[in-house]
C-alpha cells in the first residue's frame, strides 16, 4: 500500500483487531475503533466515522462471537453480524472504500471429510453461523467488486477470551481437563490472520471470498494436549495436567458445532504468494508471548 493509504479497523479491542493494530504497515495511516467509539449496528455512527476518517480500506474485525449465547440472543447476534456488516458495506460503497470482512468456518455444517472450499455450499448449524453467513451475503450484494471476505477458524491470541487462555486457566486451577476429541479444524493465531488481512488490504485486485487458517489439522483434544506440552516447556504451568478426551455427546452445548471445519486455503496461498505455518509453531510463539507477559 502507498503512504497515502488510510485503513479503518473495527473491533479494535478484540483479539484480531489488537493483532491488526500491532502489525499495521508503516506505510498506512490506521485508525482502530472500538465499540464505544463506533457501534457498527448504528448506521449513523458508521457513516459519521467513515466520513470523518475517509478510509480507502475498512477491515471489519467486529463481530458477535458468543456461539452458545447466540442461540438465545439471536436478535443481538443478527444486529451485529448481519446488520453491522450491511451498515459497513453501504457506508463503504458511499465513500468509495473497500471492505475486508472477516467470517467463519461456522457457515458450514461440518458433514464433509475434506477441506471446505470458498465456493462450497454453506449450511450453518446455528444462529452464529447463520448470522455471519447473512452478513457475507449482504457484503457481496452491496460491494460485488470491492469486498473481500476472509473466512477463518479457531482463532486465539495471547490476550482476550479464547480456548488457549481458558485451557491454561483450567490447567492451573484443576490440573485436569476434559476436551472434545471428535470436532476437527485448524487452530489459527490472530497474528497469522492479521498478517494475511494486511496483505489483502494491499491487493484491491482480489475481491471475492477466501479462506485462511494456519497449517495442519487438529481436534480440540489435540490442541489442548499441545497447549499442556508447550505451556510446561515455556514455564507457564509447573506440572503436566491430565487431558482427557471426550465426545461431543459428553459435552452438550446450546449451539451445535461442525464436526469437521477444515478450510481449503489454496486460493489464498496462490493469490498472495504466502505460506501457511503449522498451527503448533504458531501456538508455541503465542505461549512464549504469554510467558514473557
Amino acid at each position: 500500500m502507498s503512504a497515502a493509504r488510510r485503513v479503518l479497523v473495527t473491533g479494535a479491542s478484540g483479539q484480531v483487531g489488537t493483532a491488526l493494530l500491532a502489525s499495521a504497515p508503516d506505510t498506512c495511516s490506521v485508525r482502530g475503533v472500538r465499540h464505544a467509539e463506533m457501534d457498527i449496528t448504528r448506521h449513523d455512527d458508521v457513516r459519521a466515522c467513515i466520513a470523518d476518517f475517509r478510509p480507502d480500506v475498512i477491515i471489519n474485525a467486529a463481530a458477535y462471537t458468543a456461539v452458545d449465547r447466540a442461540e438465545t440472543e439471536s436478535e443481538i447476534a443478527a444486529r451485529v453480524n448481519t446488520g453491522g456488516a450491511e451498515n459497513l458495506a453501504r457506508a463503504a460503497a458511499a465513500a468509495n472504500a473497500r471492505l475486508i470482512h472477516i467470517s467463519t468456518d461456522f457457515v458450514f455444517d461440518g458433514q464433509r471429510s475434506s477441506p471446505y472450499r470458498p465456493d462450497d455450499a454453506p449450511a450453518p448449524l446455528g444462529v452464529y453461523g447463520a448470522t455471519k453467513l447473512a452478513g457475507e451475503r449482504i457484503v457481496r450484494a452491496v460491494l460485488p467488486e470491492t469486498a473481500t471476505i476472509v473466512r477463518t477458524a479457531w482463532v486465539y491470541a495471547a490476550t482476550g477470551q479464547n480456548f488457549v487462555r481458558t485451557m491454561l486457566r483450567l490447567m492451573r486451577e484443576r490440573g485436569r481437563v476434559s476436551v472434545v476429541a471428535d470436532q476437527v479444524g485448524t487452530p489459527t493465531s490472530a497474528g497469522s490472520l492479521a498478517e494475511v488481512l494486511w496483505k489483502f488490504a494491499a491487493r484491491p485486485d482480489l475481491p471475492g471470498t477466501f479462506h485462511w487458517t494456519d497449517a495442519g489439522v487438529a481436534s480440540w483434544y489435540d490442541l489442548a494436549m499441545a497447549i499442556a506440552e508447550e505451556a510446561r516447556a515455556a514455564g507457564i504451568i509447573a506440572d503436566s495436567p491430565i487431558v482427557e478426551p471426550i465426545t461431543t455427546q459428553d459435552y452438550p452445548t446450546a449451539a451445535r458445532r461442525p464436526a469437521y471445519s477444515v478450510l481449503d486455503k489454496r486460493a489464498t496461498l496462490a493469490a498472495l504468494g504466502v505460506e501457511s505455518i503449522h498451527w503448533r509453531a504458531r501456538l508455541r510463539a503465542v505461549l512464549r508471548e504469554i510467558s514473557r507477559a
